[in-house]
C-alpha cells in the first residue's frame, strides 16, 4: 500500500484522539442534563475555572492577589511554594465540591420545579459570573500548565509503525498527550456508566431528571443529588481542563471549547455518558477526515471549524434525540 493511505490512517487515528478531547467536556454537560433536565451553559467555564485553580495551587499563587493589591497598595503574588500536581489535584477537587455546594444553596434550591428554561437561564448567569471570579481570583494572564503528562509525538508509536509504508512513511504521529487523554476518558466513562447503572445514587439521578415532583414525593433529596451532580461534573470539568490547559494553555478561550460538545452531544445524545463518547469519535474523525480528503484539496481548507456543526444539522433533520438519546413517544 502506498505511504497516502497510511497518512490517511494517521489522520484518522487523529481524529479519534481529537474526538476523545471533546467527549471530556460532552461527558459535564451530559451528567448534569441527567440529573436536572437542562442543559448547563457554565460547564465550559467550569473547565476553565478548575483548570486556574490547580495551576494556582500549584504555583502557590495568593488568591485576589491583584485586589488585594489594589485595595491595601501591597506587592503579593505568590506564596513563595509550589505544590505537588496530585496534591494540587485534590486541593482543586476540593474546591469543585464547595462550588457544587454553594450552586445548590445560592442558587439551584430556589428553582425546584420551574420550568428548565429557568434552569438554562440561571446557568448562562454562573457562566458569566464564574468567568469574572476566576479573572479576579487568579488573574487573566494565559497561564502554563504541566502536571508531567508527556507531550509531543510518541516515539514508540512511530518506530513500530516507520516499517508499515516503506521509505516515505516515518511512522504514525500520536501526541502522548492524546493517548493519555483516550486512556483517562474509557476510565471515566467504564465508572460513569457502572455508577449510573449499579448504584441507588445513580437511579436517583435518572428518577430526579425524569419528574422533580415525582422524586421529592419517594424520598429523594433533590438538593443532595444535586450537589452530587455537580460535584462530579465539576470533577470531569477539572479533567478536561487539565488536558486541554495542558494542549494549549489555561487562557479564557479555554471556555469556549464548550461550544466544539455542542454537536458531540447531538449525535451522541443529551442523555448518553456513552453517546457523548461515540458522539465525539464521530465528530474528531469526521472533522479530520473531511479536511484531508475534501477541505484541503478542493475547498481551500479550515473546514474543521465548521464541518462538525453541519454534521450535527443533518443528524438533527433525521434523528433529533441523537444515537443514544431517549426516544420520546407521546400519545396523541
Amino acid at each position: 500500500m502506498s505511504a497516502g493511505f497510511y497518512y490517511g490512517v494517521e489522520v484518522f487515528l487523529n481524529g479519534l484522539m481529537a474526538g476523545v478531547m471533546y467527549s471530556l467536556v460532552a461527558l459535564g454537560f451530559v451528567l448534569i442534563f441527567k440529573a436536572s433536565g437542562i442543559f448547563n451553559y457554565a460547564q465550559g467555564v467550569m473547565a476553565l475555572f478548575a483548570a486556574l485553580t490547580l495551576v494556582g495551587f500549584q504555583n502557590g499563587q495568593i488568591p485576589f492577589a491583584s485586589l488585594i493589591n489594589a485595595v491595601f497598595g501591597t506587592n503579593l503574588h505568590s506564596f513563595g511554594w509550589h505544590l505537588p500536581a496530585l496534591l494540587a489535584i485534590l486541593l482543586s477537587v476540593l474546591v469543585m465540591i464547595l462550588f457544587a455546594i454553594l450552586v445548590e444553596r445560592l442558587v439551584l434550591k430556589h428553582l425546584v420545579n420551574q420550568e428548565p428554561i429557568i434552569l438554562f437561564m440561571a446557568t448562562i448567569g454562573l457562566a458569566y459570573f464564574m468567568e469574572g471570579f476566576g479573572d479576579l481570583m487568579w488573574g487573566s494572564e494565559i497561564k502554563k500548565l504541566d502536571i508531567g503528562i508527556p507531550q509531543g509525538g510518541n516515539s514508540w508509536v512511530e518506530s513500530h509503525t516507520a516499517f508499515l509504508g516503506g521509505d516515505d512513511f516515518y511512522g504514525f504521529y500520536l501526541d502522548s498527550l492524546d493517548i493519555v487523554a483516550a486512556i483517562v476518558a474509557v476510565v471515566l466513562v467504564a465508572s460513569l456508566v457502572l455508577f449510573s447503572q449499579y448504584t441507588k445514587t445513580g437511579r436517583a439521578l435518572r428518577a430526579v431528571a425524569d419528574d422533580h415532583q415525582a422524586a421529592l414525593s419517594v424520598g429523594i433529596s433533590l438538593r443532595t443529588i444535586w450537589v452530587i451532580v455537580w460535584s462530579i461534573a465539576g470533577f470531569v470539568a477539572l479533567v478536561a481542563g487539565i488536558m486541554w490547559g495542558s494542549k494549549s494553555g489555561v487562557q479564557f478561550s479555554l471556555s469556549l471549547i464548550a461550544l466544539k460538545a455542542l454537536p458531540v452531544l447531538m449525535l451522541g445524545g443529551f442523555t448518553s455518558i456513552p453517546g457523548a463518547i461515540v458522539g465525539g469519535l464521530i465528530i474528531g474523525v469526521g472533522e479530520k477526515m473531511f479536511e484531508f480528503l475534501i477541505g484541503a484539496p478542493y475547498l481551500g481548507g479550515a473546514t474543521e471549524n465548521w464541518f462538525a456543526y453541519v454534521l450535527a444539522l443533518l443528524f438533527l433533520v433525521f434523528r433529533p434525540q441523537g444515537l443514544f438519546g431517549e426516544k420520546i413517544i407521546e400519545r396523541v
